[in-house]
């Protein structure tokens, strides 16, 4: 059974990017649906989920809809059990639905002033103090994941989970503006970024172009990483 994903535009939807994540790293069947961010049909697009009106937006096989990227999570994972959405051990899993949680509701600061984009790298980025202080609470989350699981590097709780899939597009705002972070942690954003579904998903946006770039800086860029 196939699963309805609503999504927005591959290279700046953030939150489209953690949609299609929680079912293409975990081999669920979901058959994707472009929404217009940037083209004004938005709206009409999603015509057919109301009340829903974001993205990511789901309708399930049996006709469900569903709005809110962790109710979405907690619903993929109640209903494929077996997948591995989330770790297994109880302590790592309370951890990661709480790294989930305060990502959705959080870093707005980090947010507002490097919105995700997927086209370059940004050189000469001065974060604000802000800004940098989400940087440190994100970082000390990792940490507290990593020494949790016993695990010093790779997926946050050994196993990929929700968690890495939540932070992916943190990843991207960290590597696309190039702010500063540790040496383990800039590791963990290149593994996320380099994983070959947010590749794929990657690729496939850079087939659309937009004129203007809705999110254009005035700064010098370098090549994407992985970029052939």
């Amino acid at each position: 059974m196939t699963y309805d994903l609503y999504i927005g535009d591959r290279t700046f939807s953030s939150w489209s990017l953690r949609g299609w994540l929680m079912f293409a790293k975990f081999n669920i069947p979901v058959r994707p649906h472009l929404v217009g961010l940037y083209s004004g049909s938005m709206a009409d697009d999603l015509a057919p989920l109301a009340p829903a009106r974001l993205v990511p937006a789901v309708r399930t096989p049996d006709g469900t809809v569903i709005g809110e990227s962790l109710a979405i999570a907690e619903t993929l994972a109640e209903r494929h059990p077996d997948a591995g959405h989330w770790p297994s051990d109880p302590a790592a899993r309370a951890t990661a639905r709480w790294l989930c949680a305060e990502m959705t509701s959080g870093f707005f600061a980090l947010r507002d002033a490097c919105p995700m984009q997927l086209q370059h790298c940004h050189v000469g980025f001065q974060p604000s103090a802000a800004v940098q202080t989400d940087l440190d609470r994100i970082e000390s989350l990792w940490t507290h994941a990593r020494a949790l699981s016993n695990n010093p590097t790779g997926w946050l709780f050994g196993a990929y989970s929700l968690a890495d899939v939540f932070y992916t597009p943190v990843a991207a705002r960290i590597i696309g503006y190039g702010l500063p972070v540790s040496d383990v942690s800039h590791a963990y954003c290149l593994e996320l970024l380099g994983d070959p579904v947010v590749r794929q998903w990657r690729a496939d946006g850079q087939r659309v172009t937009y004129d203007p770039d809705p999110y254009a800086l005035d700064l010098p860029h370098t090549r994407w990483p992985f970029e052939t």
